[in-house]
């Protein structure tokens, strides 16, 4: 299936190309519009204020998967390819893109390194293939880290070098794109929201590729990506649920792992493996409360999802307003929380 177009557009002035480092503000330092997911009303902050609307018992779940350089740049023949790498299959196969003219099972591509890429079948869903390397392991990821090149669309001109595509607190290698929604939380924020008793907590979801090029997006219930909720991250979501705290997702990712791991008696448990959760409209979340993320595209199923967190034409609404404000879309533009902000949820 394919996602449903909004009745919106994003002009390209509203693409954010530059992270906020290289505009001489920090990173924390992008505007916030705030959500309540009942009534819709909007509320504009800079992010860095994001402690005064926060409160005590409150728990943010982070994604702390780490960014890898996922684009392979080589040859087949004497022809260029272009490999972006989708999901780890194995320690030696990936799924992957191949840009460009397309490829057969058998065909092998040369990369940089002495490392080479044997097509050995077709990936869950086209134009996605399955690659196995040469290399396995360590040695893979150190020949990515070598000579890959973080993966950009093309609202980016500038080739951005890899560490403004992670998070402060990125620690587990495994993303192809930046899981962005936490890009703008800075140690000095989080340090702020602790001494607010405000509680963090991280996951890995490992996120793949979003786009394939020439308008194809992953089908959603076949975008697999792999997923592991510590005991700790699960044991304190029940807890703030609990105690009738909040429980507010750090990007769309984040919400994916969490209701993968919750159980039938309504708890979240520690879970490790693979999810394909598609979350739209109508979707029960069982596990968190509130989500923070940036502004998506019309045509990208993160919409979906939120529209699991707020009445779909309230979240229209609040995206038109974000337009005429002059928000700023993707990985390095504003961002959107949308929570519950009554006294209990």
């Amino acid at each position: 299936m394919m996602t449903a177009t909004r009745p919106f557009q994003v002009p390209a002035y509203l693409n954010a190309s530059t992270p906020a480092e290289y505009k001489g503000i920090r990173r924390d330092h992008v505007r916030l519009m705030t959500l309540d997911r009942v009534t819709g009303e909007s509320f504009h902050h800079s992010f860095y204020e994001l402690d005064s609307i926060l409160r005590e018992g409150d728990l943010l779940v982070l994604n702390n998967s780490r960014t890898l350089p996922a684009v392979l740049k080589g040859r087949k023949g004497e022809q260029p390819v272009e490999i972006r790498l989708s999901r780890k299959v194995t320690d030696q196969a990936w799924e992957a893109l191949i840009v460009g003219d397309g490829c057969t099972v058998g065909e092998k591509i040369y990369l940089p390194g002495e490392l080479t890429a044997t097509i050995i079948g077709k990936g869950t869903e086209e134009p996605l293939v399955v690659l196995s390397f040469s290399k396995s392991g360590l040695e893979l990821y150190d020949a990515f880290y070598r000579y890959g090149e973080p993966l950009h669309y093309e609202y980016i001109k500038t080739p951005w070098p890899l560490e403004m595509y992670q998070t402060v607190y990125a620690s587990v290698p495994g993303s192809v794109e930046m899981p962005s929604a936490g890009r703008a939380l800075s140690w000095k924020l989080l340090y702020e929201l602790k001494q607010k008793a405000v509680n963090i907590a991280y996951l890995q979801l490992h996120a793949g590729l979003s786009y394939y090029g020439n308008d194809r997006w992953p089908t959603p219930i076949n975008h697999v990506e792999a997923f592991c909720v510590p005991e700790a991250t699960a044991d304190l979501v029940n807890k703030t649920r609990k105690n009738k705290g909040r429980v507010i997702a750090v990007g769309t990712t984040v919400v994916r792992a969490l209701e993968t791991a919750v159980n039938e008696a309504g708890n979240v448990e520690a879970q490790e493996g693979f999810t394909r959760l598609y979350i739209q409209k109508g979707y029960t979340l069982k596990a968190v409360d509130g989500l923070l993320t940036g502004f998506h595209e019309p045509e990208a199923s993160h919409l979906d999802m939120l529209s699991a967190f707020i009445n779909e034409n309230l979240l229209m609404k609040a995206y038109e307003e974000a337009l005429a404000a002059g928000y700023l879309w993707h990985e390095f533009g504003d961002m959107n929380l949308i929570l519950p902000m009554g006294e209990n949820r």
